[in-house]
């Protein structure tokens, strides 16, 4: 059977590979948080989300627990995805400014949003064997997205989960440049460009670390990289 990315979207919402992950999600789902007690949480794994025509695909670390684990959506309901959407809203990637919930509208066009892990972590905190359990869906999202001439990840995890998927999804040598923000490193002729960018935690976004021009203007950069003809139309 041919792969498709609405495969690999049914088998990680199925997924039950790493134990302590899904006793976590579900707990979580049971418990809830006061804020969205009425809500019905997702607890399972959550899929990539956006344009499968895609030339920039981003990639986060894992779902927050009380954000894409509770919505069903990557980066969707909390802190992180409010900073996110609204830089990729301004940079002209995202279709509103906001990513509530599913089915409230959004679309990406020419962004595909994913991540290293699937399911939410205890503390945020994944683990190298949880990144590698997750590692295949993220190979072959790459490998079906035929379109990408960029890849971006969001934070040193991320980072580290993509040195070791591209050798096998382009080819060529394990990258071995260290994760700094706006760092790009060639992949080689005719194969994407692998940026990095602090992640769009509250940690970081409250300190300053990460601000909304910076993250505008490095996807600005990333794009003009791909497309330098294309001047998009810039919102607030």
């Amino acid at each position: 059977m041919a792969d498709s990315l609405e495969r690999v979207r049914t088998e990680v919402v199925a997924c039950t590979r790493c134990p302590r992950l899904v006793r976590y999600r579900e707990a979580v789902a049971r418990q809830k948080k006061r804020e969205f007690r009425t809500d019905t949480y997702w607890g399972r794994g959550v899929p990539g989300f956006g344009d499968p025509a895609a030339r920039l695909v981003v990639v986060g670390l894992a779902p927050a627990a009380h954000g894409s684990n509770r919505t069903g959506r990557m980066f969707t309901g909390d802190r992180s995805a409010a900073f996110l959407v609204r830089a990729f809203h301004a940079a002209g990637f995202a279709s509103q400014p906001t990513s509530l919930r599913r089915g409230d509208g959004l679309h990406y066009t020419d962004l595909y949003l994913t991540a290293a892990v699937r399911c939410a972590p205890p503390d945020n905190r994944p683990t190298p064997a949880e990144r590698a359990d997750c590692a295949p869906f993220l190979a072959r999202e790459l490998s079906l997205l035929t379109n990408t001439r960029a890849i971006l990840a969001l934070g040193g995890f991320a980072w580290d989960a993509l040195r070791e998927v591209v050798p096998e999804v382009y080819g060529g040598h394990r990258p071995s440049t260290p994760f700094a923000h706006g760092t790009c490193v060639p992949l080689g002729e005719g194969r994407p460009l692998l940026w990095g960018s602090y992640h769009p935690s509250p940690q970081n976004t409250n300190t300053g670390r990460l601000t909304h021009a910076m993250l505008v203007d490095l996807l600005d950069r990333i794009r003009a990289g791909y497309a330098p003809a294309r001047s998009p139309e810039r919102r607030p």
